[in-house]
């Protein structure tokens, strides 16, 4: 896998942006995006909050707090639970595709 970032072209709350990302970082960064634009989107229907600005800050407030509420006492991170999981049903979708051409 490369590690070299690239550049990609998303779109949040119809506005363009070039971002770069690793090849291997890439589907978590769109749905990145995809989660972004759809709290800003969310702010933009359901309060008087205006200006792309300001509901940005919103929607980063309200992030933030989801993932501060996610921390259990302790230390206990189930986002980087989430994560350490993905990763290794990676690796495991990849070894069990290479033991598949082996029958």
């Amino acid at each position: 896998m490369s590690t070299k970032p690239k550049t990609l072209d998303v779109s949040i709350m119809g506005r363009s942006y070039r971002v770069t990302c690793a090849d291997e970082e890439r589907e978590a960064l769109l749905a990145s995006v995809a989660y972004v634009d759809q709290k800003m989107s969310d702010i933009k229907a359901n309060s008087k909050v205006t200006g792309t600005e300001r509901i940005a800050v919103m929607a980063a407030l309200n992030i933030a707090n989801e993932l501060l509420s996610t921390k259990v006492a302790g230390g206990f991170d189930i986002a980087e639970l989430k994560r350490r999981m993905n990763s290794v049903q990676s690796k495991l979708d990849q070894a069990l595709s290479q033991q598949d051409s082996l029958f």
